[in-house]
């Protein structure tokens, strides 16, 4: 039950990965993780095909083998949150819950900061 769990989260990351890829206000990098996290503790099969497939290769192959991203990646993961986290800023911002702006805050300065000291930035 577990394994097809994983298999079908796996599958559900990729798919919105793929979609992620070609539509800007959708990240690809957090699903392609979710796939490469669930595909690896549930079939050796997936997990196989997965890292062969182009998708792996262009957006998280560098990353997972500890090199780093370039910085078009690193720009492209940091305008996509920095958008859908306004979006959620503005929202709470109307609706008066400011604990929840300062939480949305926080969370996209230690978003900027990882990404632009805590990842390595290697050339494309």
């Amino acid at each position: 039950m577990k394994k097809m769990l994983y298999i079908i989260l796996g599958c559900i990351g990729v798919g919105l990965g793929a979609v992620g890829a070609v539509v800007p206000m959708l990240p690809a990098f957090p699903f392609l993780m979710l796939a490469a996290f669930c595909f690896a503790r549930s079939s050796e099969k997936l997990n196989n095909w997965f890292i062969n497939t182009k998708l792996y290769k262009d957006n998280l192959a560098d990353y997972v083998a500890g090199r780093g991203m370039t910085m078009k990646t690193k720009v492209r993961i940091m305008i996509t949150v920095t958008l859908l986290m306004s979006i959620g800023f503005v929202m709470m911002g109307i609706k008066g819950v400011k604990v929840g702006c300062i939480v949305l805050g926080c969370v996209w300065a230690f978003h900027i900061v990882y990404f632009l000291f805590g990842v390595k930035t290697i050339q494309a």
